[in-house]
C-alpha cells in the first residue's frame, strides 16, 4: 500500500480531538448555571437582610405613635391604612428640626468642599513639586493619621472658647476640616503620584504653568479619587454626633444631635425619631448614588494595569 504525502502529514498531526459529548456539555452548562444562581440567590438574601431595618424605619415613620406602640411595623403590610405622611408634615413644621437639618447641610457641605480643595492642592504639591522638607512634611501628615479625634476634643474646645468659635457652625467646620485633611492628603497624594511623569513634562514643555497643569490636567485625571474622597468625607461629617455634641451650640446643632435630644427628652418618641432618622438617611444615599460611577472608578483605580 502506498502512503502519500497527505497521509504522512495527517499521521504526524496525530488523531483529531474528540468533541465533548452532548450530555457532558449539558452537565457543564448546568453546573455553571447552578453556581451563578446560588451566588445570585445569596446576594439577594444578603440585600434583603440589609434592607429590612431600612424598610422597618420607613414604615415606622409613616405610622402614628399609637400604632407604633400597639404593634410592630410589619403589621402595616397587612393594614396599609395605617400609613400616612402626617409625621413628616409635623416634622417639617417643627422649626427646631428643620433648623437642625439646615445646620447639618451648612456643616457638611463646606467641610467637604474645603477638605477636597485643600487636600487636592497639597496632594499635588507632595506628589510632583520639589520644595525643601517635602518628605518630612509628608511623613508628619501620615503620622497625624494615627491621632484619634478624642485626644483633641478638650484642647481644641478650650482654644475655640478663647477665639469665640465654640458653639458655632464655623468652629465645627474647622474641627472637621483639621481632622479630615491627613487622610485626604494621603489619599490624593498617592493617587496623583500614579500619573505618568511624561504627561506632566509634556504639559510643561508646551508652556503650561503649574496651576494650569493642576486645573486642566491633574484634576480631570483625578476625578474618581476626588469623588470618592468627597463621598467619604460627606458621610463622615453628616453622620457625626461626637464632635457636634461637644462643639455645636443650641442654635447650631445638626440633625444627629437634635434627634439625640429628642430621645433624652421624650424617651420613645418614635413619631418624631423615625421620620427624622429616615430624612437624615435619604440625603447621604442620594449623594452616594449621584457619584456612584466616579466612586467605583476611584475604588478600582490601580487594581489593574
Amino acid at each position: 500500500m502506498t502512503v502519500t504525502a497527505t497521509d504522512r502529514r495527517t499521521m504526524a498531526k496525530g488523531p483529531a480531538p474528540v468533541a465533548a459529548s452532548g450530555p457532558r456539555r449539558s452537565r457543564g452548562r448546568l453546573g455553571r448555571w447552578l453556581g451563578s444562581s446560588l451566588i445570585q440567590a445569596f446576594l439577594v438574601v444578603v440585600g434583603l437582610v440589609w434592607l429590612t431595618p431600612l424598610a422597618g424605619l420607613f414604615l415606622s415613620s409613616l405610622r402614628s405613635a399609637q400604632e407604633n406602640a400597639s404593634g410592630g411595623w410589619w403589621t402595616s403590610l397587612t393594614s396599609p391604612g395605617q400609613l400616612s405622611f402626617e409625621n413628616y408634615s409635623a416634622l417639617l413644621a417643627n422649626s427646631g428640626m428643620t433648623q437642625a437639618f439646615w445646620n447639618t447641610v451648612l456643616i457638611s457641605v463646606p467641610t467637604t468642599v474645603l477638605v477636597v480643595v485643600i487636600a487636592a492642592l497639597a496632594g499635588y504639591a507632595f506628589a510632583w513639586l520639589d520644595f525643601p522638607g517635602r518628605e518630612p512634611l509628608f511623613l508628619l501628615v501620615v503620622a497625624l493619621l494615627v491621632v484619634p479625634v478624642q485626644i483633641g476634643l478638650l484642647p481644641v474646645a478650650k482654644l475655640f472658647g478663647q477665639l469665640g468659635l465654640f458653639g458655632t457652625i464655623p468652629g465645627v467646620v474647622l474641627f472637621h476640616v483639621a481632622y479630615g485633611l491627613p487622610f485626604a492628603v494621603f489619599l490624593l497624594r498617592n493617587y496623583f503620584a500614579e500619573i505618568p511623569r511624561e504627561m506632566l513634562e509634556a504639559a510643561r514643555m508646551d508652556g503650561g504653568s503649574e496651576w494650569r497643569i493642576f486645573t486642566r490636567l491633574v484634576l480631570p485625571v483625578g476625578r474618581p479619587a476626588l469623588a470618592s474622597l468627597a463621598i467619604f468625607q460627606f458621610l463622615w461629617v453628616w453622620n457625626d454626633m461626637l464632635v457636634a455634641l461637644l462643639f455645636a451650640g443650641t442654635s447650631s446643632q445638626p440633625l444627629t444631635v437634635a434627634l439625640q435630644s429628642q430621645i433624652r427628652q421624650f424617651g420613645s418618641n418614635i413619631d418624631v425619631l423615625a421620620p427624622g432618622a429616615f430624612l437624615s438617611l435619604v440625603v447621604p444615599v442620594v449623594v452616594f448614588f449621584a457619584f456612584q460611577r466616579h466612586f467605583v472608578q476611584g475604588v478600582m483605580a490601580g487594581s489593574v494595569k
